[in-house]
């Protein structure tokens, strides 16, 4: 496997909204792809990974919220290819996120406590999923990448403005 590179804020890539993967585009090359980017997930120890931040927009992403404290061994990997959000609950939970394209910040972000979603595994089977807690709030964060959507871009302009201004000074 690959460990691939990751692309951080503000890379213009994190901003694209993504296309769906085409029916025939479900090849090995596709599964290889995504085994690529659940190995750079478990080496860089996040919980997700979405495509723009390997510089693909396409609507591919990768979620373990089992995996170990280190983040290197996995738990239960999902592999969703164009997952959609179907339905989400009224109830709004707020909770720290931080973000692998955002290295090293972290930031109170408002989620839907619920979801339900569609999506396809790698050998084309649709699969309906409800998740709660971590998984659903993993899931909305992942799911807004491919609408080119940063948590950063869901927290109060002050907030943006300072954790920007923190992400630069520790980038020099």
């Amino acid at each position: 496997m690959t460990r691939l590179k990751l692309y951080e804020y503000p890379h213009p890539v994190l901003k694209q909204k993504c296309v769906a993967v085409k029916k025939e585009e479900f090849n090995a090359e596709l599964k290889q792809l995504l085994d690529d980017m659940q190995e750079t997930m478990y080496l860089e120890a996040g919980v997700g990974l979405a495509a723009p931040q390997i510089g693909i927009s396409r609507r591919i992403v990768v979620i373990d919220v089992e995996r170990d404290e280190d983040g290197a061994k996995p738990g239960n990997p999902l592999q969703m290819i164009n997952p959609e959000i179907i339905w989400r609950s009224d109830e709004i939970v707020c909770g720290q996120e931080g973000c692998l394209s955002v290295p090293g910040q972290r930031a109170d972000v408002e989620r839907h406590a619920e979801v339900r979603i569609v999506y396809y595994t790698p050998e084309g089977e649709k699969i309906e999923l409800f998740a709660d807690g971590l998984l659903a709030i993993a899931i909305q964060h992942e799911l807004d990448h491919l609408d080119g959507i940063l948590y950063i871009d869901r927290i109060s302009r002050l907030k943006r403005q300072m954790l920007i201004k923190k992400l630069n000074k520790s980038k020099k």
